[in-house]
């Protein structure tokens, strides 16, 4: 079975989903899924998720990303993009100096207000299929962080600019505030995403509608295995006999830990199990590794959070 991670590089015009959608036909399999949408006007770096990488779907897709993006000045739009209606105009164009210096207050924390037309749900249904119901929602503004962003090309009306961002960070938002900080409106006009997490756009693939063996072992050849996808989280390498029990829903304690050279992990942080270069759970941490030798053996040192089936 194939377990891991592909990145695609997602063209325009096509959502997300169809993307999933067609790296399932590719591979032949049946369960597979994205860690974060990309709007069909945009390209770039798309993890995709195969079989059992699915569980870590929610640990991948809270990483800071990396985008490309170009904003037409001068104009507004209901979705904030150029795939939407304009609702509004101006022929006034600021300078250079005054849009650099814009740029610059919107970095750190800020608050944003999702877009009218995005996947963010309410009472579990998407914002998108509310407003298409002609229904526009006051929707609270969330805290992200824009921890890096540079002018790349000001050609006027449009500024490409790349930016190094929080998740949940809409880049359609950050070119509208702009604009309106500007006084001049502004929409996003191209959007690709050069980063997510650990992926990066030189990992990227193309898919391509060639189909065939030859095609399949090529993208499998792309697959990156679980064992690489958390290389921020600490490991342990279990012997045989504890894996097989972690498999059979044992919770590891403090006297089953003692026996590994543990890192110096806190209560709270998350750590791989691995046995046989196969990744086989991650549970969270509820004692610190330097206080385990003050518990009591049998006490329940981490709780299992995902386990692994292959």
């Amino acid at each position: 079975m194939m377990n891991g991670v592909i990145v695609i590089d997602k063209p325009a015009g096509k959502t997300s989903h169809a993307v999933v959608s067609d790296v399932k036909k590719a591979l032949g399999i049946r369960k597979a899924g994205h860690t974060g949408t990309l709007d069909p006007l945009a390209t770039g770096v798309l993890p995709v998720c195969l079989n059992e990488a699915t569980k870590l779907a929610g640990f991948l897709s809270g990483e800071d990303k990396e985008y490309l993006a170009t904003m037409l000045l001068g104009v507004k739009t209901d979705t904030m993009d150029t795939e939407g209606k304009i609702v509004e105009q101006s022929e006034k164009l600021p300078s250079e100096e005054a849009i650099r210096l814009i740029m610059s207050h919107m970095m750190g924390i800020i608050k944003q207000v999702p877009p009218a037309y995005s996947a963010v749900k309410y009472q579990g249904k998407p914002l998108y299929k509310w407003a298409r119901g002609g229904v526009m929602l006051d929707v609270k503004p969330r805290e992200v962080t824009i921890y890096s962003m540079g002018v790349e090309n000001i050609s006027l009306p449009r500024v490409t600019f790349r930016v190094t961002c929080s998740k949940g960070t809409y880049i359609r938002t950050l070119c509208s505030d702009i604009g309106d900080a500007l006084g001049v409106g502004a929409c996003l006009c191209g959007l690709r995403r050069l980063k997510s997490g650990i992926f990066t756009e030189d990992m990227a693939v193309v898919l391509s509608n060639d189909g065939g063996d030859d095609r399949k072992e090529d993208l499998v050849s792309k697959i990156l295995p679980m064992t690489d996808l958390l290389p921020r989280t600490a490991t342990i390498e279990l012997k045989d006999l504890c894996a097989v029990k972690l498999r059979n829903g044992w919770q590891p304690s403090v006297e089953m830990l003692k026996e590994y050279d543990l890192p110096l992990l806190k209560t709270g942080d998350m750590v791989k199990f691995i046995s046989r270069g196969c990744l086989l759970a991650i549970a969270e941490m509820l004692t610190p590794a330097n206080n385990l030798s003050q518990c009591d053996g049998k006490t329940q040192a981490a709780r299992i959070v995902r386990v692994f089936n292959y």
